[in-house]
């Protein structure tokens, strides 16, 4: 199945499932995808790019886009900072003919499908519990008990896949790769 041009498509899954790792090797196979960059009320780290990155607004602009239906979905992460999809540039992007990439945790995926339901909704799963745990413990990035609370939350992910249109089982990045590609009608 391929999808039309100026299409969009969200890309979720639990914690260390591997999305980020996926979709930079499906964005380096071709030039036909936009990869749509979220919105930020904090400030900008060393060496990140406004419009690149993300884009760094204030708590005033952030609400503004809220209000006046701007954001795809949104979400305030760890109870300090707001994260959201700017609707306008995922639209402009449509527009222009290219197939749009979002790639959002699950209550950002549910909001998507209300705010722009012809998104086809894609879960990114790991072949296995015991894979998933040994990936996130692997990548060493967090400390036991933010990793205990990841896997908490990867439950209530995993439990929902079956709210999406797609299922992809990463057992290979490759692997995983070829099937995004095919969904979207591209040939590497």
């Amino acid at each position: 199945m391929g999808l039309n041009e100026g299409s969009a498509f969200v890309v979720s899954g639990p914690t260390a499932v591997g999305k980020g790792t996926i979709l930079k090797n499906v964005l380096s196979k071709t030039d036909k995808l936009w990869y749509s960059v979220s919105a930020t009320t904090r400030s900008p780290r060393p060496g990140e790019v406004d419009g690149k990155d993300y884009f760094f607004v204030s708590s005033e602009e952030f609400d503004s886009l809220v209000e006046s239906g701007g954001m795809l979905e949104w979400a305030t992460v760890h109870r300090v900072h707001r994260y959201g999809t700017p609707r306008k540039a995922v639209e402009e992007a449509m527009a222009a003919g290219k197939k749009v990439i979002l790639e959002v945790d699950l209550d950002g995926a549910r909001q998507i499908r209300h705010s722009m339901p012809e998104a086809l909704q894609i879960f990114i799963a790991p072949p296995s519990w015991e894979e998933l745990k040994h990936r996130l413990v692997g990548r060493a990035t967090e400390g036991k008990e933010e990793q205990e609370r990841r896997l908490e939350t990867a439950k209530t992910e995993l439990a929902a896949q079956s709210e999406f249109d797609v299922v992809i089982i990463n057992d290979s990045v490759a692997d995983a790769t070829a099937q995004i590609l095919q969904i979207l009608g591209i040939s590497e």
